[in-house]
C-alpha cells in the first residue's frame, strides 16, 4: 500500500474543507484541484482518486472509483459518437 507523503508541510492554508492534506501533500507543491478544474467531471474525478489513492482511506477503493469514472467517460464518448 502507498504510504502517506511525509515531505514538506501541506499547503500553508490547509484545512479540511478548502485544502485537505490528501490533495495538497504532493512533493511538487501542486494541489489536485489546480489540475482537475480544467477537466470534465468524470476525468477530473478519475484523476482525483488516482491522486489521493492510499492517502485517505482504502487505496483499492480509490483505484476502483478511478476505473468506474473512466468507464463512465468511455460510455459517454461512445454515445456521443
Amino acid at each position: 500500500m502507498r504510504q502517506a507523503f511525509t515531505g514538506p508541510e501541506p499547503h500553508p492554508e490547509f484545512n479540511a474543507v478548502t485544502h485537505p492534506a490528501h490533495y495538497t501533500s504532493h512533493p511538487s507543491g501542486i494541489e489536485c484541484i489546480d489540475i482537475v478544474k480544467h477537466m470534465n467531471f468524470c476525468i477530473g474525478n478519475a484523476f482525483k482518486y488516482l491522486w489521493r489513492a492510499g492517502l485517505k482511506g482504502n487505496a483499492i477503493e480509490d483505484y476502483e472509483k478511478t476505473i468506474r469514472y473512466i468507464q463512465i467517460e468511455i460510455e459517454r464518448l461512445k454515445e456521443a459518437a
